[in-house]
């Protein structure tokens, strides 16, 4: 009995040490742990610290228009260092950085150094076209009976919204600070009957630059009346960082059919296939490889090989020298490629440099040119009560 007593004590003894233990090793633990958390750096000081890129937006003064207005433009950063830079006029891509497969940023967009020459000799570099993107045959279009007449801009035809469309206002910008990227939200009220369309339209257009290297652009508009609308961005790309034409850029449409055009550029109204002609990017192709073969080179609609409003693949564009690719995903029906035929020796652009023809591509998310006109297309027409919703996926990588 004595030794099942002693025994018995012994237990007790070890649990009380035990418990002893743990009361003062516990509260030492957590304090260390306070004292560690309290001491390391917060996520972004500690990315700064390595010497990486810190996601960022900043806003500049760009300059003045003849009427004195301001416009401002927001540089952009990403958490890989990549950049873009915005300003109000038109809602314009000014710049767009990127990196070379040696990782070296190269500006991949056209455009001017200063506000100047986009205010007086713009082929619409980087902007946000509207309230139609593209064409409209003769610029007229009937709706609810009534025919409306608009600007004759591009011959006969009207163009990219007019003589003062989308790309000539100065819109209202917030900039934003987003988990997944920094951007820019830009906001226009076009009024009833501004270049002649009906109904006054809301219109908001949202650049997002993440830190999945996409630049994705999201569009929204109301109206109060019935209305065309078409809403696009117009950059001209050079993946080769403006070192070389566009010539021996490799390009893949997600498209089996296009929309062939007259003289004008204007859609004849049918959906023809591209296999067989020098249309077909359907497999990645040079664009110089069969240019000569369409007269006045490429400036066409592609129908794109996907539901009305599905996000999908549209297009792949590469520089085999750099090693940039660019992969376009939109919910867009269509795709307009233009392989830069009209620029000229005219135009001095960033740097001084001279675009010449086809130093820079478009290839501008959209539904079909003059679908007002063509009521086989995908409609255009905005109704009062609905909302316009778009969204465009610039996703960049190298290999």
């Amino acid at each position: 009995m004595a030794g099942l007593t002693l025994v018995r004590e012994a237990n007790e003894m070890k649990k009380y040490f035990s418990c002893a233990m743990a009361a003062a090793i516990i509260p030492l633990v957590i304090f260390c742990l306070a004292a560690c958390e309290k001491n390391a750096p917060a996520p972004a000081a500690s990315a700064a610290a390595k010497g990486l890129p810190q996601m960022d937006v900043k806003k500049d003064l760009f300059g003045s228009l003849p009427n004195g207005t301001a416009v401002e433009i927001f540089t952009l950063t990403n958490r890989n260092g990549l950049k873009a830079r915005l300003m109000t006029y038109g809602a314009i891509l000014v710049s767009l950085e990127v990196p070379d497969r040696t990782g070296r940023l190269g500006d991949i967009v056209l455009g001017y150094d200063a506000l100047d020459g986009y205010v007086k000799n713009n082929p619409y570099f980087g902007a946000i076209v509207g309230r139609y993107g593209n064409r409209i045959a003769k610029g007229r279009f009937a709706l609810d009976g009534v025919t409306f007449k608009l600007a004759a801009n591009n011959g006969e035809n009207h163009l990219h919204g007019g003589l003062k469309g989308f790309d000539k206002v100065v819109w209202d910008a917030e900039p934003q600070m987003e988990d997944d990227g920094v951007g820019v939200k830009f906001t226009y009220l076009s009024k009833d009957g501004e270049e002649g369309y009906p109904g006054n339209l809301e219109v908001m257009v949202q650049y997002l630059l993440t830190n999945d290297d996409e630049l994705r652009i999201a569009y929204e508009a109301v109206t109060d009346k019935a209305t065309p609308a078409n809403l696009t961005h117009h950059s001209y790309f050079n993946l080769a960082g403006g070192a070389t034409d566009i010539l021996g850029h490799e390009l893949m449409l997600a498209a089996d059919r296009y929309t062939p055009v007259d003289k004008g550029l204007i859609p004849r109204g049918e959906l023809a296939p591209v296999k067989g002609t020098p249309m077909d990017f359907t497999a990645p192709t040079a664009i110089g490889s069969r240019i000569a073969k369409v007269e006045g080179g490429y400036d066409h609609n592609y129908v794109l090989n996907k539901a009305e409003v599905a996000m999908g693949l549209a297009a792949r564009l590469a520089d085999p020298v750099s090693g940039r690719i660019m992969e376009i995903y939109t919910t867009e029906p269509g795709i307009q490629f233009y392989s830069g035929n009209f620029l000229d020796v005219t135009i001095t652009g960033k740097g001084g440099r001279v675009y010449k023809k086809h130093f820079g591509l478009c290839l501008e998310t959209q539904h079909f040119p003059d679908s007002p006109n063509h009521p086989n297309f995908p409609s255009t027409i905005l109704l009062p009560g609905r909302v316009l919703k778009s969204l465009t996926i610039h996703k960049f990588y190298t290999k």
